[in-house]
């Protein structure tokens, strides 16, 4: 997640300097919109170099996170116009270069989310990866929470606690193999109280109970 930020900032901070030669041909805004001194929101695109957005896929009409994102990558153009029963995009120039797509993003994208709605999000990723077309679901906090890889890789991690029992937190998004780190609970009101005044403080067990009779601690 904190990588994801990072680079979404660099995108947009990169875009706030492009924008200083013109309008930003892959935001939705272009070429009917307008373009003032700021990078525009860019809805549910990308607004990056590589064009993307975000389209319904089966059961949207009752599921609010059937959704998924697809990147409409100039390498992998060829591949995603196949997959979604437009082939004969290649050949028509108003398609076939990254240029000529630009204008009509909204256009493309509305056609490809014909071809997705007609599968669930997981259907469309299963579908769209071996073809290497970038694409991603829009995944619930409990798909999230559920989802088997986030738990083996450590994204997510269950922490057991003595008051609240076992909860679901985020893990340490660092993975270093030299040194490994694990996420604990936090301690409970003066947990360790004994621990700090005795090992920080030096204080005797004597020291601690006379403390604890004045109410110190």
């Amino acid at each position: 997640m904190q990588d994801a930020v990072l680079n979404l900032c660099r995108v947009k901070l990169r875009d706030q300097q492009r924008l200083a030669h013109g309008p930003l041909k892959e935001y939705p805004q272009y070429p009917n919109g307008k373009f003032g001194v700021a990078v525009p929101r860019a809805g549910n695109a990308s607004g990056g170099g590589h064009p993307g957005w975000i389209v319904k896929c089966k059961g949207w009409e009752t599921d609010p996170d059937a959704y998924i994102y697809v990147i409409a990558q100039v390498q992998a153009f060829p591949a995603l116009a196949k997959v979604s029963g437009h082939a004969h995009w290649l050949e028509d120039p108003e398609y076939n270069t990254p240029e000529a797509r630009l204008p009509k993003l909204d256009k493309l994208f509305a056609e490809i989310e014909k071809w997705t709605l007609t599968m669930t999000k997981m259907e469309v990723m299963a579908t769209l990866n071996p073809l290497n077309v970038p694409c991603g679901p829009v995944l619930s906090m409990r798909e999230l929470a559920e989802e088997p890889s986030l738990r083996q890789t450590g994204t997510v991690v269950e922490v057991d606690h003595p008051e609240r029992g076992k909860y679901l937190t985020v893990g340490n998004p660092i993975k270093l193999s030299d040194s490994p780190a694990e996420v604990a609970r936090s301690p409970l009101l003066g947990e360790h109280t004994d621990e700090i005044l005795r090992g920080v403080l030096g204080f005797s067990d004597s020291d601690i109970e006379a403390a604890r009779k004045q109410g110190a601690v």
